[in-house]
């Protein structure tokens, strides 16, 4: 049987995780990927999330915008989720950590956010305790797909990816409630900017296809009720456009 090849993103050197893998008896590529963490076969990357990270990557809207990538260029994409998410909800009143405090208190998001990935966008999500165990699990992944002999042509793909603002635009519109990413994606391809997107009144974004006027008279109340999403959105909007 071929060697079990795996190419692992330069971001996980100091995971741990390739080191183990070479300990496996795993041949190492390391390159810059731009889907993906890991890649062990043409058909499939898997994407690793500490329990943090994956916390993180909820509220600043990378998960969405990775999973859409993986689904995009790969057929058979995987999610591994490292680490116990019940020790965050476990975390004690006293607790002088205030960033695991504040992870524990994002939990319940979490989870919803883990059923969108696995219903909409379809990616089988795996948990593992440990990077040990997420290195078993990669090897296996590799000679699996070895043994069933699909493991064959180029591991490497060329992928463009989008212009990081739109990747940031499309994650501000698809953050409101009732606006997913192709929705959003629309919106964008109508009225050019979210800013505009977002002030588009019921019989313009009911114009959109997909919308319909039910969706756009939900997503206008939701944008024009006080504390609204919309005032965080315009929000966001103001702090991007500070960074820039």
């Amino acid at each position: 049987m071929p060697a079990t090849r795996i190419v692992v993103d330069e971001r996980e050197k100091n995971s741990g995780i390739p080191e183990l893998l070479k300990n496996a008896g795993a041949v190492i590529d390391f390159a810059q990927l731009k889907v993906g963490d890991y890649i062990v076969s043409p058909e499939t990357a898997v994407e690793r999330k500490t329990v943090r990270d994956l916390i993180s990557s909820i509220y600043d809207g990378r998960l969405f915008v990775q999973c859409s990538d993986l689904v995009k260029h790969y057929q058979k994409p995987l999610l591994v989720v490292q680490g116990n998410i019940a020790e965050l909800t476990e975390i004690p009143e006293d607790a002088e950590d205030m960033d695991v405090k504040k992870l524990a208190e994002r939990m319940p998001l979490a989870y919803d956010a883990l059923a969108t990935v696995a219903t909409e966008f379809r990616i089988p999500i795996i948990h593992t305790p440990s990077a040990d165990q997420t290195a078993q699990l990669l090897v296996t992944l590799v000679n699996k797909s070895l043994q069933e002999g699909k493991a064959t042509g180029p591991l490497l793909r060329k992928i463009k990816k989008e212009n990081p603002v739109y990747i940031q635009q499309l994650s501000v519109l698809s953050s409101v409630p009732g606006v997913g990413e192709k929705l959003a994606a629309r919106m964008l391809e109508k009225f050019h900017t979210p800013k505009r997107a977002l002030n588009a009144s019921v019989a313009e974004l009911a114009t959109i296809p997909g919308f319909g006027l039910a969706r756009a008279e939900r997503v206008r109340k939701v944008l024009d009720s006080p504390n609204n999403v919309k005032q965080i959105v315009q929000r966001t909007l103001f702090e991007q456009d500070s960074e820039n």
